[in-house]
């Protein structure tokens, strides 16, 4: 085989080898809290009563029914993820201790819009 058969090869196997371009991604944060911490609420509020951070919540992230990332929150209640521009619903799963689960939320993510951060909220229960 000549030289320039081998290299003309070479390049052809090089160019088709080209790794796929990223899709850029958008990061998602947000905090997870449960409330309320009182039975009643005062006015003004007491600094006591406040919602708390939710740690080790699992909120799992799905686009048309299919996962697509999931994520734990830290102990302050924070999370972040990364997601591609698209359609989702963030998923929070039930939490020990807490009643009930909080309710799914629907985001769109576009790419280079910043996105406000979520709040996932968690009812513990008290009345």
């Amino acid at each position: 085989m000549s030289s320039r058969l081998l290299l003309i090869l070479v390049i052809g196997l090089v160019a088709g080898c080209q790794a796929p371009r990223a899709q850029p991604t958008v990061e998602v944060t947000g905090v997870a809290q449960a409330g309320p911490v009182c039975p009643v609420e005062r006015v003004p509020p007491d600094p006591a009563c406040a919602d708390r951070p939710v740690a080790g919540a699992v909120l799992v992230v799905t686009e048309n029914g299919n996962e697509v990332a999931r994520t734990t929150t830290a102990p302050d209640g924070s999370f972040r993820l990364r997601l591609a521009p698209g359609r989702y619903q963030l998923v929070p799963q039930r939490v020990q201790g807490l009643m009930g689960t909080a309710a799914p939320i629907e985001l769109t993510v576009r790419e280079g819009a910043a996105l406000q951060p979520l709040m996932v909220a968690y009812d513990t229960g008290i009345r």
